[in-house]
């Protein structure tokens, strides 16, 4: 079935504000400004980054809030019937705690991790939830993996470690920033992230899926936990000296608060890569749950995928990285095992052309039948 025009605008919004939302991110660390101390340094502040996400993801409560009392004063039941506010509001928010709390810890990491590598293989790297998600279901949610998804795993197994060949070969000349060192501990901080996150799934799997918790409010409590939790914590951040790759900053400490924000008011193109994490990720996180309920889980994980090759795409554009052969055969190992885990297109379309050649074989055999030309007044045989 077609899709409807609506349903075209949500896919695209799908696909661009998550694009915009990681390479704003990455465009933020690109950037240099004057620190506090007066040098002239790039922005390194993942941890702020990271309070900026969540803050977005807070405006989702926001509308939430704002969509369902406005339903709610027509006094006509709509706010029980429209799909983004409909199900059980009357629950602790706390439930949601754990989950921002992983959520958080997984976020800062990643977003430490992409200060290190590439935005590709950032996006790239984070399909690795689903080896890790398959993993935990079968240890705490009493999950069987049939052999596609053990498959699927296999081949997403194959995809990571093409991507971190890629990495570890890349040139690091003229063109790149990256040190082989800073990529690998990147990419594997990305994938630690992912376990994290791996938790994060299978603990709202099991104690929140079934409170049939509106999915916008609950982005919006876990947006809310997440920056108010970070938030507190960069002030411990501020005291806690590190060392490198991971103090790059005007104090040599593991967050800088307000040396981020000197260098923000120092280079208004940083402020409008934080504007653009906070408001793509809040309209990511509305399509994403829009295209859900309007077409499948399925078309999100492969528009998912489509934004990762149009991050790729433009950070090849923008020079933030060298083309590298290996990370195209590590995508499609990636989304060949990502299909194949989620039943997506890898098995239908092997019953189509199987039925397609069957068809057209007994067609041959019928055709091919010889045929005996005979008077009509001659007898059968």
């Amino acid at each position: 079935m077609a899709w409807t025009k609506y349903q075209v605008i949500l896919a695209s919004t799908l696909v661009i504000t998550g694009s915009i939302n990681t390479l704003s991110t990455k465009w933020a660390d690109t950037l240099k400004s004057e620190s506090s101390d007066g040098q002239i340094r790039p922005f390194e502040h993942p941890f702020v980054q990271a309070c900026a996400m969540f803050l977005g993801e807070f405006l989702c409560l926001l509308t939430f809030k704002a969509v369902y009392y406005h339903l709610r004063r027509k006094n006509d039941g709509a706010e029980d019937r429209h799909d983004l506010v409909k199900g059980n509001r009357e629950f602790s928010p706390f439930i949601l705690l754990i989950p921002a709390i992983l959520d958080m810890i997984a976020t800062s990491i990643m977003y430490v991790g992409l200060n290190l590598t590439y935005a590709s293989s950032f996006q790239m790297l984070r399909g690795s939830v689903i080896i890790f998600v398959g993993i935990l279901s079968v240890a705490f949610l009493n999950r069987t993996l049939v052999s596609r998804e053990w498959i699927g795993i296999l081949f997403i197994l194959i995809g990571l470690g093409v991507v971190g060949v890629s990495d570890f070969a890349a040139d690091n000349g003229e063109g790149t920033s990256y040190s082989r060192n800073n990529v690998i501990t990147g990419d594997l901080l990305i994938i630690l992230a992912q376990i994290i996150t791996a938790v994060q799934m299978v603990y709202e799997e099991r104690y929140v899926a079934g409170l049939d918790i509106p999915a916008l409010q609950a982005v919006g409590w876990e947006g809310f936990f997440g920056f108010s939790i970070l938030g507190l914590l960069l002030i411990p951040m501020y005291f806690i000296q590190v060392m490198p790759p991971f103090n790059n900053n005007a104090r040599g400490v593991l967050e800088d608060l307000p040396d981020a924000l000197v260098q923000m008011k120092n280079n208004f193109q940083l402020i409008m890569a934080i504007l653009g994490t906070i408001v793509s990720i809040a309209f990511f996180n509305f399509a994403g749950i829009s295209v859900t309920k309007e077409i499948s889980a399925t078309t999100r994980m492969v528009l998912d995928s489509v934004r990762t090759l149009v991050i790729w795409v433009i950070s090849l554009a923008l020079s933030w990285q060298k083309f590298n052969y290996l990370q195209i055969f590590g995508f499609a190992g990636l989304l060949f095992g990502m299909c194949l885990y989620n039943n997506i297109l890898i098995l239908q379309t092997y019953d189509r052309v199987r039925n397609a050649y069957l068809q057209r074989r007994e067609n041959n055999d019928g055709q091919s039948e010889v045929i005996i030309n005979r008077r009509a007044d001659e007898p059968d045989c």
